[in-house]
């Protein structure tokens, strides 16, 4: 599934770096934290390499 928005893939980008032992894991806060803890590595990498050009910044919350 991919990113909604560039914030999200960021985030994503951020926890599937820290899962796989590039940056620290107490360098993550909000969005990527929960994401590090929730999400297999397969499911980071759909987020993280979707591609930003076109999308939102951010998306309303529901």
């Amino acid at each position: 599934m991919p990113a909604k928005s560039a914030a999200q893939q960021k985030a994503a980008g951020a926890a599937l770096s820290a899962k796989r032992g590039e940056t620290p894991k107490s360098r993550l806060k909000g969005a990527s934290k929960s994401m590090l803890e929730s999400m297999t590595e397969t499911q980071l990498e759909d987020f993280a390499h979707t591609r930003r050009k076109g999308k939102p910044e951010h998306v309303p919350a529901r």
